[in-house]
């Protein structure tokens, strides 16, 4: 009788795992039967990350974002170089920049651990850690489609073209969010992203001291830590509560306090000041519309089905 049950369970796991290879869509199910305690422990390790040091939530979600913009969300970012892999890491906007690597090795252990196998991509991680992250900052919930597969490849070329960058104005914001299809709603609401986190000084110095569209108070405050010269990572928080998911980032576009050029570049006299000024004034309104946008990133191009692979370390392929 034991052998009998045995068998099933195999039968059940092994069926589980070929509906799995087979899929050709994402869903939230996906893990629920092959490995039902798979979400919870990647909220359990991003939980306890993000209370030793409130700064990761911001760099998990930005972990998500430039893994999406790069062919899609699947895991791309995480590949270390090799003679054969051309590491996205060295790209311009994530190196020495980009974090969060550890927090992933971490869950992906603890997440094999539950499992009994790797059976969760590193992709899905780092999508579900993304979410939760924000959660953990007091921001709004969604959920995660599940299913996507790892890349065997990465593109530091394409990481350098696709990713948008803190020195872009509205036109080249738009028509960058676009090639991802992604809509001008979608830039704002993500760009709101920046509620949490801090940038590095040589990413707004231009701005701070050269451009007249910001408050003067404001650029000489952002001054004293990053100097004409030098002093090229200092950080800055992005808004005045850059560990909190609030709208206080659009109130500062709007009073002409936005950090980087980008962000300012939402409010100033174009197409989508009306926006910026809506979730300025209604967390409520941009919570919604960051979620809904979140989701619409989180479906970029994923691998699904026999594409990519299930890498055993998310750092390189199997």
């Amino acid at each position: 009788m034991a052998s009998n049950s045995f068998f099933l369970c195999h039968v059940l796991v092994m069926f589980s795992l070929a509906s799995m290879s087979l899929s050709s869509s994402l869903s939230p199910y996906f893990y629920n039967h092959v490995c039902p305690e798979a979400l919870q422990t990647i909220k359990r390790v991003v939980e306890d990350e993000v209370k030793q040091e409130k700064r990761m939530g911001a760099s998990l979600l930005r972990l998500h974002f430039h893994d999406c913009f790069v062919n899609g969300c699947d895991a791309s970012i995480l590949l270390d170089k090799t003679t054969t892999i051309d590491s996205e890491k060295t790209a311009v906007p994530n190196n020495n920049s980009i974090r969060g690597f550890d927090v992933i090795d971490k869950i992906k252990s603890e997440v094999d651990k539950c499992c009994g196998r790797p059976v969760v991509s590193c992709a899905d991680i780092v999508a579900v850690a993304a979410r939760d992250s924000v959660v953990a900052l007091g921001g709004p919930t969604w959920e995660v489609t599940l299913g996507r597969r790892d890349s065997t490849t990465a593109s530091r070329t394409t990481a350098n073209n696709d990713i948008p960058t803190p020195f872009m104005d509205l036109p080249a914001l738009i028509k960058n969010f676009k090639k991802q299809s992604l809509n001008e709603k979608d830039l704002v609401a993500l760009s709101g992203g920046h509620t949490l986190g801090f940038a590095q000084c040589f990413t707004f110095r231009n701005r701070i001291y050269n451009e007249t569209n910001i408050d003067s108070t404001f650029a000489r405050q952002r001054q004293a830590n990053c100097p004409r010269s030098g002093g090229n990572s200092n950080l800055s928080p992005l808004d005045p509560t850059p560990a909190l998911f609030d709208s206080k980032y659009f109130s500062n576009l709007v009073s002409k306090k936005g950090l980087l050029h980008s962000d300012q570049a939402l409010f100033n006299g174009g197409q989508t000041d009306n926006l910026v000024k809506t979730y300025s004034t209604n967390v409520g309104t941009f919570s919604k519309d960051f979620a809904e946008s979140m989701i619409k990133m989180g479906n970029i191009k994923p691998l699904l089905g026999n594409q990519g692979q299930i890498r055993v370390n998310c750092r390189k392929v199997n």
